[in-house]
Protein backbone atom coordinates (compact mmCIF):
# COMPACT_ATOMS: atom_id res chain seq x y z
CA UNK A 1 0.00 0.00 0.00
CA UNK A 2 1.64 3.21 -1.34
CA UNK A 3 1.96 6.20 1.48
CA UNK A 4 -0.67 8.44 1.96
CA UNK A 5 -3.38 6.20 0.26
CA UNK A 6 -6.14 5.04 1.62
CA UNK A 7 -6.11 1.73 4.01
CA UNK A 8 -7.09 -1.70 2.18
CA UNK A 9 -9.69 -3.33 3.42
CA UNK A 10 -7.28 -6.48 4.51
CA UNK A 11 -5.47 -3.48 6.23
CA UNK A 12 -8.40 -2.05 8.20
CA UNK A 13 -9.63 -6.01 8.89
CA UNK A 14 -6.02 -6.65 10.49
CA UNK A 15 -6.77 -3.72 12.33
CA UNK A 16 -9.90 -4.22 13.90
CA UNK A 17 -9.23 -7.76 14.55
CA UNK A 18 -5.92 -6.50 16.66
CA UNK A 19 -8.27 -4.02 18.46
CA UNK A 20 -10.39 -6.35 19.44
CA UNK A 21 -8.15 -9.12 20.12
CA UNK A 22 -6.73 -6.08 22.60
CA UNK A 23 -10.04 -5.69 23.84
CA UNK A 24 -11.04 -9.44 24.79
CA UNK A 25 -7.55 -9.75 26.52
CA UNK A 26 -8.49 -7.27 29.28
CA UNK A 27 -10.95 -9.98 30.36
CA UNK A 28 -9.30 -13.21 30.45
CA UNK A 29 -8.08 -15.01 32.95
CA UNK A 30 -4.61 -13.69 33.40
CA UNK A 31 -5.38 -9.98 32.84
CA UNK A 32 -4.09 -7.06 35.11
CA UNK A 33 -7.50 -5.46 34.01
CA UNK A 34 -9.91 -8.01 35.22
CA UNK A 35 -9.03 -7.74 38.99
CA UNK A 36 -10.62 -10.45 41.11
CA UNK A 37 -8.32 -9.72 43.66
CA UNK A 38 -8.39 -6.86 46.39
CA UNK A 39 -4.96 -5.71 45.69
CA UNK A 40 -4.88 -6.30 41.73
CA UNK A 41 -8.65 -4.17 42.27
CA UNK A 42 -6.64 -1.66 43.88
CA UNK A 43 -3.86 -1.42 41.63
CA UNK A 44 -5.90 -1.05 38.40
CA UNK A 45 -7.83 1.43 39.65
CA UNK A 46 -4.89 3.51 40.57
CA UNK A 47 -3.91 2.58 36.28
CA UNK A 48 -7.29 3.96 35.31
CA UNK A 49 -6.86 7.44 37.75
CA UNK A 50 -3.34 7.38 36.01
CA UNK A 51 -4.03 6.65 32.54
CA UNK A 52 -7.14 9.51 32.90
CA UNK A 53 -4.37 11.96 34.32
CA UNK A 54 -2.26 11.19 31.25
CA UNK A 55 -4.93 11.86 29.04
CA UNK A 56 -6.09 15.17 30.16
CA UNK A 57 -2.06 15.70 30.07
CA UNK A 58 -1.46 14.93 26.88
CA UNK A 59 -4.48 16.91 25.48
CA UNK A 60 -3.32 20.34 27.48
CA UNK A 61 -0.05 19.65 25.78
CA UNK A 62 -1.45 19.32 22.41
CA UNK A 63 -3.39 22.29 22.81
CA UNK A 64 -0.63 24.34 24.14
CA UNK A 65 1.53 23.48 21.39
CA UNK A 66 -1.58 23.89 18.27
CA UNK A 67 -2.99 27.36 20.21
CA UNK A 68 1.26 28.25 19.72
CA UNK A 69 1.33 27.46 16.64
CA UNK A 70 -1.83 27.95 14.64
CA UNK A 71 -3.78 29.88 16.81
CA UNK A 72 -1.33 32.64 17.50
CA UNK A 73 2.13 31.67 16.50
CA UNK A 74 5.19 34.19 17.22
CA UNK A 75 7.03 35.52 19.77
CA UNK A 76 5.26 35.44 23.27
CA UNK A 77 5.89 38.03 26.19
CA UNK A 78 8.67 36.65 28.88
CA UNK A 79 5.92 36.97 31.39
CA UNK A 80 3.68 34.12 29.57
CA UNK A 81 6.33 32.05 29.15
CA UNK A 82 7.60 31.97 33.03
CA UNK A 83 4.55 31.69 34.05
CA UNK A 84 3.59 28.34 31.83
CA UNK A 85 7.14 27.21 32.97
CA UNK A 86 6.29 27.87 36.49
CA UNK A 87 2.54 26.76 36.17
CA UNK A 88 3.12 23.61 34.31
CA UNK A 89 6.67 22.72 34.94
CA UNK A 90 6.69 22.82 38.50
CA UNK A 91 3.79 23.73 40.14
CA UNK A 92 1.70 21.04 38.21
CA UNK A 93 3.71 18.12 37.88
CA UNK A 94 4.61 18.73 41.90
CA UNK A 95 0.93 18.59 42.68
CA UNK A 96 -0.31 15.63 40.60
CA UNK A 97 3.00 13.97 41.75
CA UNK A 98 2.03 14.58 45.46
CA UNK A 99 -1.23 13.35 45.08
CA UNK A 100 -0.75 10.11 43.14
CA UNK A 101 2.09 9.25 46.04
CA UNK A 102 -0.37 10.21 49.05
CA UNK A 103 -2.97 7.93 46.91
CA UNK A 104 -0.50 4.80 46.64
CA UNK A 105 0.76 5.25 50.49
CA UNK A 106 -3.05 5.10 51.43
CA UNK A 107 -3.02 1.33 49.48
CA UNK A 108 -0.36 0.25 51.75
CA UNK A 109 -2.02 -0.34 55.16
CA UNK A 110 -4.93 -2.92 53.49
CA UNK A 111 -2.24 -4.29 51.34
CA UNK A 112 -0.47 -5.19 53.93
CA UNK A 113 -3.10 -6.66 56.59
CA UNK A 114 -2.25 -9.93 58.41
CA UNK A 115 -3.91 -12.88 56.85
CA UNK A 116 -7.01 -14.69 58.44
CA UNK A 117 -6.90 -17.51 56.01
CA UNK A 118 -5.94 -20.50 55.56
CA UNK A 119 -1.56 -20.89 55.03
CA UNK A 120 -0.57 -22.39 52.12
CA UNK A 121 3.14 -23.47 50.86
CA UNK A 122 4.19 -22.99 46.92
CA UNK A 123 7.24 -24.20 45.44
CA UNK A 124 8.72 -22.80 42.52
CA UNK A 125 10.41 -25.53 40.87
CA UNK A 126 11.83 -26.25 37.03
CA UNK A 127 9.43 -26.18 35.61
CA UNK A 128 6.04 -27.06 37.83
CA UNK A 129 4.27 -25.29 41.06
CA UNK A 130 4.47 -27.75 44.45
CA UNK A 131 1.46 -27.04 46.46
CA UNK A 132 0.75 -28.02 50.13
CA UNK A 133 -2.02 -27.09 52.60
CA UNK A 134 -2.48 -26.65 56.29
CA UNK A 135 0.82 -26.17 56.54
CA UNK A 136 2.20 -24.67 59.57
CA UNK A 137 4.91 -21.98 60.44
CA UNK A 138 8.17 -22.36 58.29
CA UNK A 139 8.76 -24.17 55.39
CA UNK A 140 11.09 -26.71 55.93
CA UNK A 141 14.50 -27.96 53.83
CA UNK A 142 12.62 -30.69 52.05
CA UNK A 143 11.52 -28.73 48.78
CA UNK A 144 11.09 -25.88 50.56
CA UNK A 145 7.68 -26.92 51.87
CA UNK A 146 7.21 -28.15 55.50
CA UNK A 147 6.08 -31.66 56.61
CA UNK A 148 2.80 -32.65 57.44
CA UNK A 149 1.27 -30.42 54.36
CA UNK A 150 -1.30 -31.80 51.86
CA UNK A 151 0.34 -32.02 48.68
CA UNK A 152 -0.73 -31.16 45.21
CA UNK A 153 0.82 -29.19 42.35
CA UNK A 154 0.20 -26.90 40.00
CA UNK A 155 -3.06 -25.74 41.07
CA UNK A 156 -3.76 -23.53 43.85
CA UNK A 157 -7.47 -23.65 45.34
CA UNK A 158 -8.31 -20.43 47.59
CA UNK A 159 -11.50 -19.56 49.67
CA UNK A 160 -13.07 -16.23 48.54
CA UNK A 161 -12.78 -13.31 50.59
CA UNK A 162 -10.31 -14.82 53.53
CA UNK A 163 -6.77 -13.40 52.91
CA UNK A 164 -4.67 -16.54 52.77
CA UNK A 165 -0.94 -16.29 53.28
CA UNK A 166 1.59 -18.17 50.65
CA UNK A 167 4.74 -19.29 51.15
CA UNK A 168 6.97 -19.12 48.25
CA UNK A 169 10.66 -20.82 47.61
CA UNK A 170 12.77 -22.62 45.30
CA UNK A 171 15.12 -25.64 45.86
CA UNK A 172 16.93 -24.59 42.86
CA UNK A 173 16.95 -21.47 40.31
CA UNK A 174 14.83 -18.08 41.33
CA UNK A 175 11.50 -18.19 39.98
CA UNK A 176 8.60 -15.39 40.15
CA UNK A 177 4.96 -15.92 41.69
CA UNK A 178 2.24 -13.57 40.11
CA UNK A 179 -1.57 -14.47 39.26
CA UNK A 180 -2.07 -10.86 37.24
CA UNK A 181 -6.26 -10.77 38.04
CA UNK A 182 -5.22 -11.59 41.89
CA UNK A 183 -2.45 -9.86 43.45
CA UNK A 184 1.22 -8.78 42.71
CA UNK A 185 4.25 -10.49 41.46
CA UNK A 186 6.91 -12.07 44.06
CA UNK A 187 10.27 -13.73 43.97
CA UNK A 188 10.70 -17.13 44.90
CA UNK A 189 14.35 -17.55 46.18
CA UNK A 190 16.12 -20.50 47.21
CA UNK A 191 17.37 -20.38 50.63
CA UNK A 192 14.62 -17.58 51.20
CA UNK A 193 10.76 -17.83 52.14
CA UNK A 194 8.85 -14.76 50.95
CA UNK A 195 5.45 -13.95 52.67
CA UNK A 196 2.58 -13.07 49.97
CA UNK A 197 -1.25 -12.22 51.05
CA UNK A 198 -3.89 -12.32 49.01
CA UNK A 199 -7.38 -11.59 49.13
CA UNK A 200 -9.53 -12.87 45.82
CA UNK A 201 -12.49 -11.00 45.96
CA UNK A 202 -14.31 -13.27 42.63
CA UNK A 203 -14.83 -16.67 42.68
CA UNK A 204 -13.66 -18.48 39.31
CA UNK A 205 -10.56 -19.64 37.43
CA UNK A 206 -7.58 -17.80 37.23
CA UNK A 207 -4.17 -18.14 35.20
CA UNK A 208 -1.21 -17.90 37.05
CA UNK A 209 2.76 -18.02 35.59
CA UNK A 210 6.38 -17.62 36.53
CA UNK A 211 7.66 -14.29 35.76
CA UNK A 212 11.43 -15.26 36.36
CA UNK A 213 13.61 -16.63 33.27
CA UNK A 214 14.35 -20.31 34.50
CA UNK A 215 14.91 -22.39 32.27
CA UNK A 216 14.05 -23.84 28.76
CA UNK A 217 10.63 -24.22 29.97
CA UNK A 218 10.38 -21.38 31.69
CA UNK A 219 7.29 -20.18 29.15
CA UNK A 220 5.33 -23.21 29.72
CA UNK A 221 5.53 -22.77 33.90
CA UNK A 222 2.14 -22.14 34.63
CA UNK A 223 -0.38 -22.71 37.26
CA UNK A 224 -4.42 -22.02 37.92
CA UNK A 225 -5.55 -20.73 41.00
CA UNK A 226 -9.07 -21.94 41.72
CA UNK A 227 -10.93 -19.27 43.91
CA UNK A 228 -14.11 -20.87 45.45
CA UNK A 229 -16.38 -20.65 48.84
CA UNK A 230 -14.95 -21.25 52.01
CA UNK A 231 -16.97 -24.54 52.47
CA UNK A 232 -15.96 -25.54 48.74
CA UNK A 233 -12.32 -25.05 50.29
CA UNK A 234 -12.49 -26.97 52.94
CA UNK A 235 -13.95 -29.64 51.47
CA UNK A 236 -10.97 -29.85 48.54
CA UNK A 237 -8.26 -29.93 51.15
CA UNK A 238 -10.05 -32.60 53.21
CA UNK A 239 -10.25 -34.51 49.68
CA UNK A 240 -7.13 -33.79 48.51
CA UNK A 241 -5.64 -35.42 52.05
CA UNK A 242 -7.71 -39.04 51.75
CA UNK A 243 -5.46 -41.53 49.91
CA UNK A 244 -5.76 -42.67 46.38
CA UNK A 245 -9.36 -43.91 45.02
CA UNK A 246 -7.57 -46.95 42.91
CA UNK A 247 -4.69 -48.47 44.28
CA UNK A 248 -4.60 -51.95 41.58
CA UNK A 249 -4.86 -52.78 38.03
CA UNK A 250 -2.93 -52.53 35.07
CA UNK A 251 -2.20 -49.37 34.85
CA UNK A 252 -0.81 -49.38 38.48
CA UNK A 253 1.14 -51.99 37.57
CA UNK A 254 2.86 -50.64 34.81
CA UNK A 255 3.40 -47.42 36.65
CA UNK A 256 5.34 -49.21 39.33
CA UNK A 257 7.26 -51.90 37.52
CA UNK A 258 8.77 -48.89 34.89
CA UNK A 259 9.92 -46.60 37.88
CA UNK A 260 7.31 -43.58 37.63
CA UNK A 261 7.02 -44.56 41.34
CA UNK A 262 10.98 -43.31 41.76
CA UNK A 263 10.13 -39.78 40.98
CA UNK A 264 6.19 -39.62 42.09
CA UNK A 265 4.03 -40.17 44.74
CA UNK A 266 0.68 -41.91 44.85
CA UNK A 267 -0.20 -41.93 48.44
CA UNK A 268 -2.09 -45.15 49.38
CA UNK A 269 -0.07 -47.21 47.01
CA UNK A 270 3.68 -47.88 47.46
CA UNK A 271 4.75 -45.18 45.56
CA UNK A 272 6.70 -42.51 47.46
CA UNK A 273 9.05 -40.72 44.83
CA UNK A 274 9.61 -36.63 46.13
CA UNK A 275 10.94 -35.59 42.77
CA UNK A 276 8.65 -35.02 40.67
CA UNK A 277 4.68 -33.65 41.29
CA UNK A 278 2.50 -35.44 43.49
CA UNK A 279 -0.24 -37.63 41.18
CA UNK A 280 -2.29 -38.85 44.31
CA UNK A 281 -5.08 -36.97 42.72
CA UNK A 282 -4.31 -36.23 39.38
CA UNK A 283 -7.14 -37.09 37.96
CA UNK A 284 -9.28 -33.75 39.43
CA UNK A 285 -7.07 -31.53 38.09
CA UNK A 286 -7.45 -29.04 35.20
CA UNK A 287 -4.13 -29.19 33.25
CA UNK A 288 -1.60 -31.22 33.44
CA UNK A 289 2.56 -30.55 32.43
CA UNK A 290 2.41 -27.19 34.74
CA UNK A 291 -0.82 -25.64 32.83
CA UNK A 292 0.02 -26.53 29.46
CA UNK A 293 -2.56 -29.49 28.35
CA UNK A 294 -5.72 -30.06 29.25
CA UNK A 295 -5.87 -32.68 31.72
CA UNK A 296 -7.64 -35.96 29.31
CA UNK A 297 -6.15 -39.36 29.09
CA UNK A 298 -5.03 -38.56 25.38
CA UNK A 299 -3.09 -35.89 26.82
CA UNK A 300 -1.51 -37.55 29.13
CA UNK A 301 -0.67 -40.41 27.24
CA UNK A 302 1.60 -38.33 25.00
CA UNK A 303 3.12 -36.43 27.89
CA UNK A 304 4.22 -39.76 28.96
CA UNK A 305 5.42 -40.94 25.24
CA UNK A 306 6.82 -37.60 24.54
CA UNK A 307 7.70 -35.60 27.55
CA UNK A 308 10.47 -33.69 26.05
CA UNK A 309 8.80 -33.34 22.74
CA UNK A 310 5.42 -31.56 24.14
CA UNK A 311 8.08 -29.44 27.13
CA UNK A 312 11.61 -29.04 26.64
CA UNK A 313 13.55 -29.11 29.16
CA UNK A 314 12.10 -31.03 31.65
CA UNK A 315 13.51 -33.77 34.20
CA UNK A 316 10.77 -36.23 33.28
CA UNK A 317 12.37 -38.56 30.83
CA UNK A 318 10.30 -39.83 27.77
CA UNK A 319 8.79 -43.42 27.92
CA UNK A 320 8.20 -43.85 24.53
CA UNK A 321 10.10 -46.93 24.84
CA UNK A 322 7.45 -48.44 26.10
CA UNK A 323 4.64 -50.68 24.66
CA UNK A 324 2.07 -48.12 23.64
CA UNK A 325 -0.57 -50.35 25.82
CA UNK A 326 1.20 -50.05 28.55
CA UNK A 327 1.35 -46.42 28.28
CA UNK A 328 -2.45 -45.84 27.70
CA UNK A 329 -3.10 -48.00 31.09
CA UNK A 330 -0.64 -45.66 32.74
CA UNK A 331 -2.69 -42.75 31.74
CA UNK A 332 -5.96 -44.10 32.26
CA UNK A 333 -4.93 -45.12 35.87
CA UNK A 334 -4.22 -41.95 36.94
CA UNK A 335 -6.78 -40.06 35.26
CA UNK A 336 -8.93 -42.39 37.60
CA UNK A 337 -7.19 -40.90 40.36
CA UNK A 338 -9.91 -38.08 41.49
Amino acid sequence: MRIGSKPSKVALFITSGFSLSALSSCTSPQSTLAGAGLEASQVEHLFWIMLVGAVVIWFITIGLSIYATKVRPGRHSEKTGTRLIVWGGAVFPTVVLTALLVYGLALMPEFRAEADGPMIAVSGERFWFRVAYDVEGEPGVVKSLPPGGVESANEIWLPVGRRTELLLGSPDVVHSFWVPSIAGKMDMIPGRVNRLVVEPTKEGVFNGVCTEFCGDAHGQMGFRVIVVSEEAYAAYVEAQNKPADVTSGPGHDAFMQNGCDACHAVRGTEANGAVGPDLTHLGSRLTIAAGLLENTPENVAEFIRATEHVKQGVEMPSYGILPDEEIIAIAAWLEQLK
